[in-house]
């Protein structure tokens, strides 16, 4: 069985276990457990997150971690809403407070003791920006020069920690930060804040200022940085909401807010890109995660793109990655139909060439038949109307809905039996890259761990390159990073060979590939291994299994830098593969605000280089890995 196959079949099981344990805990008296909150845990809860790398959920470590505020958002507002629905006010309150040990928001104070003073409270925007998006320049190429950064690759390899800053009640250090000059501007997920930070002294760093999402409402994406045309300098990111915030970056006060949530499972994850005149976001959505339930009406929401006025926030244009969903099916099995087409979320950050006038994205699976041909796809739409350039299918048929199989029980009435399901994501986003030779390629990463070069104005495939057959989790997750002709890809599970295809190369193993961006030729690999010994091998859950690199690189003069799975922040050389430096960040951490922090697994995009510092988010409490909320600073050794 494949992994795909092993994973649905434990989520599967999982959920008939925990449904029928759910179910004896209905007829158990509150009172007698110790906490009325644990038997609602167990009747509503435990199903998904006491089994939270099947299910994709934060496991229940993760939720203890959170803050009151998060939780009560995720029941009312959130993903677990449907969930929450079942719940009095009261009861919500015993399930947060069964998990967290709270009974209310605390209040974050810690900002205020580290405000900057005198000189250091403007923020200077004279310079040009070093990190403006997802992929810190226009290309996306995550690369960053020595100057920018302030640190060489011989620096990179003889790195001390200057400091930490923890964040209360955080379990993610999910976004990276826009940077300009030494202003550091960082969200963070769950706090519902964005901190503007100055690193002009590199040993004490200060804030600026704080932008409070209006309810508290949990961010989500990175923010991107630009200077619209009326001349004034913004900041646009996302939360959980869809709501896309744009704050002026002077001082952080709100230019606007817009939800551009289109459909009931709408969610936005990319950054999105300010340009002069407009401001793309994508637009993405989580039917995959309910669809599999016959409680639901599947499935009949995919992915958008939106131009939006940088001024007002009003929609210039919108493409869709599909037509709406019609009846596929007028009865299902219980009189009830099942809708289609669907999929093709949006989760990676679009690349705009603004010279061909074109925006370049991937896509994710189908949720239902039929499996549309911009499913797992990379495509290509006009920056002036949003109308389709191009379209290039990289796996077709994958209808995949967690809570389904590849063949399916007769009583699953939103799963079929005809998909490939197999969840290849394009998560990663796409790098227009400039070759020596004076040739642009678009370069690709799919969760089956294959990467894509393509011809920019056509979608013409130039070479593929397959290193392994990844999967669900990846294959290539969140990112790729260029510099020089060579492609440094991440790859965090090298799959398993699938029925019927050739055994693929057993060299291949978990780590990082440096590829030919000519020819898509191997270069070197670096090989990355579980490190489980002594105490590490219980602080790092599933230690002997989950240690990849999942999250985006950073490349700084040459060198790259990549956290693992079971946070382990390296620097590799850039030429050879070499290992240069490597921290384990999975401890606590004493902190410059006083907030009691520790470092977990390093995940999406959290690292950049900024006035002599290496800067890196630890923690990623989603799919069971360890969750944590502190940021590190480090600095060369004298």
């Amino acid at each position: 069985m494949t992994r795909v196959g092993v994973l649905a079949a434990a989520a599967l099981a999982v959920g008939l276990i925990f449904a029928s344990g759910a179910s004896a805990q209905q007829n158990q008296p509150a009172n007698a457990l110790p906490h009325a909150g644990q038997a609602i845990y167990r009747q509503h809860c435990a199903m998904c997150h006491d089994n939270a790398e099947a299910t994709r959920s934060p496991s229940k470590a993760n939720l203890e971690a959170m803050s009151y505020q998060t939780l009560n958002y995720a029941l009312t507002q959130g993903k677990m809403q449907a969930q929450g629905a079942g719940l009095t006010d009261e009861t919500r309150g015993q399930l947060i407070s069964y998990l967290t040990g709270k009974t209310t928001k605390v209040a974050e104070t810690w900002s205020k003791a580290m405000a900057c003073t005198g000189g250091r409270l403007a923020v200077d925007l004279k310079t040009a920006p070093s990190i403006a998006t997802f992929g810190f320049d226009a290309r996306n190429t995550r690369t960053l020069s020595a100057k920018q950064a302030g640190l060489s690759k011989a620096s990179l390899g003889k790195l001390d920690l200057a400091w930490a800053i923890g964040f209360p009640d955080v379990t993610m250090m999910r976004a990276q930060p826009a940077v300009v000059g030494k202003s550091v501007f960082l969200p963070v997920a769950e706090a519902g804040a964005l901190y503007a930070f100055d690193v002009s002294d590199p040993a004490r760093p200060c804030v600026k200022w704080v932008y409070n999402t209006p309810g508290g409402a949990p961010l989500r994406s990175s923010p991107s940085y630009g200077v619209i045309a009326d001349g004034r300098p913004v900041l646009a990111f996302s939360g959980l909401d869809s709501t896309v915030h744009v704050v002026d970056a002077r001082n952080g006060k709100p230019l606007w807010t817009k939800n551009v949530a289109i459909y009931s499972y709408s969610m936005t994850t990319g950054t999105p890109r300010v340009l002069k005149d407009r401001i793309i976001v994508p637009v993405s959505q989580f039917e995959i995660s309910v669809g599999g339930d016959n409680k639901v009406t599947c499935c009949n929401n995919h992915g958008v793109v939106l131009s939006l006025d940088p001024t007002t926030g009003a929609q210039q244009w919108r493409y869709d990655t599909m037509p709406d969903a019609q009846p596929v099916k007028q009865d299902r099995g219980d009189g009830k139909p099942l809708f289609g087409p669907s999929g093709a979320p949006i989760w990676n950050s679009p690349v705009v060439d603004e010279t061909r006038g074109l925006i370049y994205f991937g896509t994710g699976e189908a949720n239902s038949p039929p499996a549309h041909h911009n499913t797992d796809a990379l495509i290509a739409i006009r920056l002036k109307d949003g109308t389709e350039a191009w379209s290039m299918q990289a796996t077709a048929n994958d209808i995949f809905t967690i809570g389904c199989s590849p063949n399916p029980a007769a009583d699953k009435l939103n799963c079929v039996k005809d998909t490939v399901f197999r969840d290849v994501d394009f998560g990663a986003s796409v790098i227009l890259a400039k070759l020596a030779n004076g040739r642009d390629l678009l370069l690709a990463g799919q969760k089956s761990g294959t990467l894509w070069a393509l011809e920019p104005a056509t979608g013409k495939v130039v070479w593929r390159r397959d290193l392994g057959a990844g999967g669900p989790m990846g294959g290539i997750h969140w990112g790729l990073a260029f510099e020089k002709d060579l492609i440094y890809a991440p790859i965090s599970n090298v799959g398993r060979p699938l029925p019927g295809q050739p055994a693929f190369d057993p060299k291949l193993q978990i780590g990082m590939y440096a590829v030919d961006a000519n020819t898509g030729e191997i270069k070197w690999h670096y090989t990355v291994k579980a490190d489980c010994a002594g105490e590490r091998g219980k602080a790092a859950p599933r230690c002997e299994r989950v240690y990849g690199f999942s999250g985006a690189p950073t490349v700084i003069d040459g060198a790259v830098l990549q956290g693992s799975l079971d946070g382990r922040l390296f620097a590799l050389d850039g030429k050879t593969g070499a290992e240069l430096w490597r921290y384990d960040t999975l401890r606590p951490f004493p902190t410059l605000n006083g907030v009691t922090a520790k470092g977990g697994a390093l995940d999406a995009v959290s690292i950049v280089g900024v006035n002599g510092l290496v800067l890196a988010g630890s923690g990623y409490g989603m799919f069971g890995q360890a969750e944590g909320n502190v940021l590190l600073a480090f600095k060369p050794k004298p």
